[in-house]
């Protein structure tokens, strides 16, 4: 569905070498349980604007409505970034 609406990637990795840190992990942001892994993913896009403009037809998308997630989006951790590096 994020092709669909303009996304030039979608990567979705499943956690396999995801030690638990003393101070800070990703098991420990996601409050990771027993039988859990961590899931990594991202969606690239033309732009912040087209994003935003995608984000708003996927909430509106009826396939969404019904759709049931494989995971517990409320341990869902989020946010927009800027390529720094890219080789």
């Amino acid at each position: 569905m994020f092709k669909e609406v303009g996304a030039l990637s979608v990567v979705e990795c499943w956690g396999v070498d995801v030690p638990e840190g003393k101070l800070t992990s990703m098991p420990m942001a996601v409050k990771l349980e027993e039988g859990e892994t961590v899931v990594l993913s991202w969606i690239s896009w033309p732009s912040k604007e087209a994003r935003d403009a995608a984000w708003e037809k996927l909430m509106a998308d009826e396939r969404m409505a019904g759709m049931e997630m494989p995971f517990d989006g409320s341990r869902m951790i989020f946010g927009g970034f800027d390529v720094v590096l890219n080789t």
